[in-house]
């Protein structure tokens, strides 16, 4: 989740408070193809990248970049994402009550069907090997792109700097949208691997917002491979802080986990406002040895 809103980020350097209903999208497929078609959510996710890929896509196009070509500053182009989330909060509202009242599918507002749906090896959840391997193959895959092909190359001149990218004749809206179909698709993965393990309801997306953005900041915000850094301290510290204060101080602990993240966010802002990207390691390493 965090890989992907720092893609977001970085091509249009607008911070996108709607990246959470391109996960609910990805969640959403998998629910509905399993609980209708009976297709597992493994087999189902390359239609979900597909759906979470073209809602980003008509994002861009529909909001952001109609709203930047009249001059909207940045803090307009934030509410309005702001904005779009809302929307998608009811239109999968909507949704979920088609699949009540119309598909007989009597969890669609908040279900768990995805956790029975997944494989166990050695008497674990399937999705504990899969979803570390898919960010690696993700990440290795975005490394190979960006940094061994053409598109690699026009999208860092782009981030890089748009208007002079364009005057050496990249065609930088290709970019923009090829970017956030790339991005829209990683989060709808995402939201399917949630689902396997804590299930979804219609405003999930917007709950995991504010964890999707300590990790990327924790990441620095332009880095996709700091954002893979951070997401993993995020989400570890989450599950580490709660367990540990479940088991020493008590159960009660686990209800402020969702401060963790923003705990991590001021921290990050105080101490390392560039994330951890910004750190000069050789410098650090240098000095540890002297």
């Amino acid at each position: 989740m965090s890989v992907s809103l720092t893609l977001t980020y970085i091509t249009t350097k607008v911070p996108n408070f709607a990246q959470g209903a391109l996960v609910t999208a990805g969640l959403y497929t998998g629910f509905a193809l399993l609980s209708i078609n009976k297709i597992n959510p493994y087999e189902s996710m390359p239609l979900s990248f597909l759906v979470g890929g073209f809602i980003a896509i008509g994002i861009y196009l529909a909001v952001l970049r109609p709203l930047s070509r009249k001059g909207a500053s940045i803090i307009s182009l934030m509410i309005a994402t702001l904005a779009v989330d809302i929307v998608f909060i009811g239109i999968f509202g909507i949704y979920s009550d088609y699949l009540y009242q119309a598909k007989e599918v009597y969890d669609a507002k908040q279900f768990y069907a995805l956790t029975g749906a997944d494989f166990r090896l050695f008497g674990v959840n399937g999705v504990v090997y899969a979803a570390p391997t898919a960010l690696a193959l993700i990440t290795v895959i975005l490394y190979l792109v960006l940094t061994r092909t053409r598109f690699g190359l026009a999208m860092r001149a782009t981030v890089e700097n748009s208007n002079l990218a364009k005057v050496v004749g990249v065609r930088t809206e290709v970019v923009y949208v090829v970017s956030w179909f790339i991005a829209g698709g990683v989060a709808a993965i995402a939201g399917v691997f949630y689902s396997f393990w804590l299930g979804g309801e219609p405003d999930i997306g917007s709950i995991l917002l504010i964890s999707m953005f300590a990790g990327s900041i924790l990441g620095g915000l332009k880095s996709i491979y700091g954002a893979v850094v951070g997401g993993l301290v995020v989400g570890g510290g989450e599950i580490l802080v709660t367990t540990l204060g479940a088991q020493y101080i008590g159960s009660w602990v686990t209800a402020y986990e969702p401060g963790i993240p923003l705990l991590i966010m001021v921290v990050t802002l105080l101490a390392l406002p560039g994330g951890i990207t910004s750190l000069d390691w050789r410098r650090l390493l240098l000095r540890r040895r002297k």
